[in-house]
């Protein structure tokens, strides 16, 4: 995962006290990419059909504490049931403040192509944000 840039330049900031860093508002929602953005541009998230609910609705996924070295993960699985035929090629992670802010994205190793109905998981430690 990649952190967004505005995110990015925030943490700096305030690891060398030149500025605080507002914490995510949870929960923290894992969007589903149809295109990929970048650490300035938001990627083209999945529109709402079928089971998959896009922004606000969008699943919310739990992180675990950062580990050595410097390394945070998904702490358990997330499924979207019922997807709409598509292919998903990332994630971008969003806080749930009045104004969501996004906090992180990242491109799959893989793209995940779906059929109408079908169930999109993603295990436990799929998503690893490193700050190295």
């Amino acid at each position: 995962m990649t952190w967004d840039a505005a995110r990015a330049r925030a943490a700096l900031d305030a690891l060398h006290a030149l500025g605080a860093m507002a914490n995510a508002t949870t929960p923290v929602r894992l969007r589903q990419m149809t295109a990929n953005g970048s650490a300035t541009s938001n990627g083209t998230e999945l529109g709402t059909s079928g089971g998959y609910t896009q922004g606000a609705g969008a699943p919310s996924v739990t992180i675990g504490a950062a580990t050595s070295p410097s390394t945070s993960q998904n702490s358990s699985v997330v499924s979207i049931t019922n997807m709409p035929a598509t292919t998903i090629v990332g994630v971008e992670l969003w806080d749930s403040a009045g104004s969501p802010v996004r906090q992180e994205l990242g491109s799959l190793s893989s793209s995940k192509t779906t059929v109408s109905g079908d169930t999109l998981s993603y295990a436990a430690g799929a998503y690893v944000s490193s700050a190295s």
